[in-house]
């Protein structure tokens, strides 16, 4: 095999493995600012609540940003033009992240109960809203999206954000991934918190991962009778990277459990997906919040690699074009850029997972309200 296309495969797996540290970590923070307004009844426990998470959440956001810049440099084809598709949904979650780092700064300033009580409606939207996102921008790949390329390489899109954004599919994916933040963020306020905030994020928690486990099961048999998309023709791994290579793909019911059929190995993926959000949930319920953190953990993989094994090679295929789909094949950068970006990948990867696992290490134990209270610089 070609290095070429062996560097292509790698990547793929490596933009697997970010999306699902992004999902874990952004999302727990976001399950615990959308959790805020419930789990604390008073200005002293949203105040610890916002602690829990004040020395991390920041520093968490590592993983939004190795994301979108592993898509940006590994796979620039489809960066270009998935964020011109969901333009409208971009500005959608980059207001709603805006909004986040100011609500941690300002809440506190003032002692009033309007302005925090403004402020924490800020943490619950900026919280539910990139996750729904989150998890509808898979739901939208998923069923292909409205665009087509013309003779000169020019993306144009075909179809309003409000169908590709607001169908069924899309919106039941994005609920799940709400789900699974709660049930991470509630998770990390048992590790971290007292009664009764303690009680109330594991109720959250456990019913988080029950609504979690039973969407991605209702995911995949509605999966089954959706359209997905399958080469037609020859299959060149080493295609040039533009969409314009001559691939020949249809769109067909139920394909995207072709690879499943052909490698039923595959099928261990969504099995990790329900033993982790399941698993949790009883974990919660058996108050072990350690095990439960690390199986949550286990679900959000076992569900984004589920996706990208249903989907291999697509990335975004095209329901205008179909044979203009973006693919591993067709949509990477160069054999030189994806192995410089590798070897950057292997040396700090590991290094951000030290210092990340460092930090929750050192700033361990519970955080009470007398601690928040005597500390002048706590949020």
């Amino acid at each position: 095999m070609e290095l070429y296309v062996v560097l292509k495969v790698v990547w793929a797996v490596l933009l697997g493995v970010l999306l699902s540290g992004l999902a874990v970590m952004v999302g727990m923070d976001m399950g615990v600012g959308t959790l805020l307004r419930f789990v604390g009844k008073n200005d002293a426990e949203r105040r610890v609540v916002l602690n829990i998470i004040g020395p991390h959440w920041d520093g968490n956001q590592v993983w939004f940003i190795l994301g979108g810049g592993a898509i940006f440099a590994a796979f620039p084809t489809l960066y270009a033009t998935s964020f011109s598709v969901f333009y409208v949904v971009m500005i959608l979650l980059l207001f709603s992240m805006i909004m986040r780092p100011v609500a941690f700064e300002y809440r506190s300033k003032v002692d009033t109960k309007k302005w925090r009580g403004t402020w924490d409606w800020a943490f619950l939207i900026s919280g539910a809203l990139p996750m729904i996102v989150y998890g509808a921008a898979f739901g939208n790949v998923m069923q292909g999206v409205g665009f087509h390329y013309g003779w000169d390489g020019q993306y144009y899109q075909d179809e309003s954000f409000i169908f590709y954004l607001l169908n069924p599919f899309a919106l039941l994916c994005g609920v799940m991934s709400l789900a699974l933040s709660i049930q991470q963020g509630g998770t990390m306020l048992m590790l971290r918190g007292e009664q009764p905030i303690y009680g109330r994020a594991r109720k959250a928690a456990i019913i988080g991962g029950v609504v979690g486990v039973v969407l991605f099961i209702i995911g995949g048999f509605w999966v089954a009778h959706i359209n997905g998309y399958a080469f037609t023709g020859p299959v060149d791994p080493g295609a040039p990277a533009t969409p314009l290579s001559g691939q020949t793909v249809a769109p067909v019911v139920g394909a995207w459990l072709h690879n499943y059929a052909a490698y039923p190995i595959l099928w261990v993926l969504p099995g990790l997906g329900v033993a982790g959000m399941l698993g949790a949930a009883v974990m919660n319920l058996a108050a072990k919040p350690v095990l439960a953190w690390w199986l949550g953990a286990i679900g959000w993989i076992g569900a984004i690699f589920t996706t990208g094994a249903s989907m291999f090679p697509f990335l975004m295929p095209s329901t205008t074009n179909p044979s203009q789909s973006l693919t591993v094949w067709n949509a990477a950068g160069s054999q030189y850029n994806l192995s410089w970006m590798l070897f950057f990948a292997l040396v700090f990867t590991p290094i951000i997972i030290c210092y990340t696992s460092w930090c929750f290490y050192v700033m361990r134990g519970k955080v009470k309200v007398e601690h928040v209270a005597d500390d002048e610089h706590s949020y």
